[in-house]
């Protein structure tokens, strides 16, 4: 008699956990709010993203996987509107962890300085000394004024964490959970994106750390160990809190490479766990892009959700008597038909037709 209350028992929590709780409308509804789509900065525009995603921008050295991440922050932080001013942000909250200790914050104080100029109908955004010499045009002085305000609230709302090895990084994922949970309380918005730049900082001094390691300790040391608890962490903080994850990643095969390495890389690609299976980019083979040897662990690959290759074509544009460079950008995941030219500006990024 027991036995059959305990199965009838168990049935119907069975059928009370399957039971219809909301409808796909209610459903999809909430998801929408809780984490909704993004308005991306070119070139990461072509697909929608969502907090939870985990996007990696892949190239060369020199391929303005920074400056994606530099303008995708300055979108975060700008408020949409201010005052009445449309400035088009988020404003949002970013933690930014720059592992190869590269960030350029001139760059990105001047960029943003412009946003606000520009946004505002300004020619200039000035400070200090030149404000004092327009303090009788009193519209003028109050619109600095704003601009002022509206810079250093978007300053406020950035982040900036520096790491000096893999440990340095494991340790802040460990505590930056509490560190956005008080951030987030400060300024009354929660955090938005979570950038690392670049995940594959450390990779030769890991390698080279397991190769003098000896007994117990060789585990402890290895660079596929450290990613793995790095990566854990990430998930740990996806599964709580609603961010979109930007990471770069270098590559070590790229450009230059011959059609006899390209097709070695891709047969042992399928064995070895490179992009070119994982990724599905190998087969397609398209011309113009060369192809590389995926190096970051299988976890890590994945983790990631989205992938964006970047390249220098090349060329050259001549904008306001300055040469350009153009930088070209693909998706590797998912595969797009398409390919985006853009140039890197003062006001960020412009994409050419």
């Amino acid at each position: 008699m027991e036995v059959g209350q305990g199965n009838m028992g168990a049935r119907h929590d069975a059928e009370g956990w399957i039971g219809v709780s909301e409808t796909a409308q209610e459903m999809l509804g909430r998801t929408l709010i809780e984490r909704p789509c993004l308005i991306a900065v070119p070139p990461l525009h072509r697909v929608p993203l969502r907090p939870g995603n985990v996007v990696e921008l892949v190239g060369p050295s020199a391929s303005a996987k920074s400056e994606i991440l530099l303008q995708a922050a300055i979108n975060c932080i700008l408020p949409n509107v201010c005052n009445g001013v449309f400035f088009g942000g988020m404003q949002r909250l970013v933690m930014y962890f720059d592992l190869d200790c590269s960030f350029d914050v001139q760059r990105f104080s001047n960029s943003l300085k412009k946003r606000i100029a520009d946004a505002c109908g300004n020619s200039t955004f000035t400070f200090g000394g030149n404000q004092r010499l327009l303090e009788d045009l009193d519209p003028l002085a109050e619109q600095l004024h704003f601009n002022e305000d509206v810079y250093f609230s978007c300053m406020r709302r950035f982040s900036y964490i520096r790491c000096y090895n893999s440990y340095e990084f494991l340790a802040s994922l460990k505590t930056i959970r509490r560190q956005m949970q008080k951030e987030s309380e400060a300024h009354g918005v929660g955090v938005l994106y979570l950038m690392i730049d670049s995940i594959s900082a450390f990779y030769w001094t890991d390698r080279a750390s397991s190769m003098w390691a000896t007994g117990g300790n060789r585990n402890c040391l290895s660079f596929r160990s450290v990613t793995e608890a790095v990566i854990q962490e990430i998930r740990k903080l996806l599964d709580v809190l609603p961010v979109l994850v930007l990471a770069t990643k270098a590559t070590i095969l790229g450009v230059g490479s011959s059609a006899c390495e390209n097709d070695r890389n891709t047969f042992q690609g399928a064995s070895s766990g490179s992009i070119n299976s994982n990724k599905s980019y190998g087969s397609h083979n398209r011309a113009g892009f060369d192809l590389y040897k995926e190096y970051m662990p299988l976890a890590w690959q994945a983790l990631v959700t989205q992938q964006v290759l970047l390249q220098v074509k090349g060329d050259n544009i001549v904008r306001d008597e300055k040469s350009l460079p153009i930088y070209m950008s693909t998706w590797l995941l998912p595969v797009l038909n398409l390919s985006d030219m853009f140039v890197v500006e003062e006001a960020g990024i412009s994409l050419l037709s």
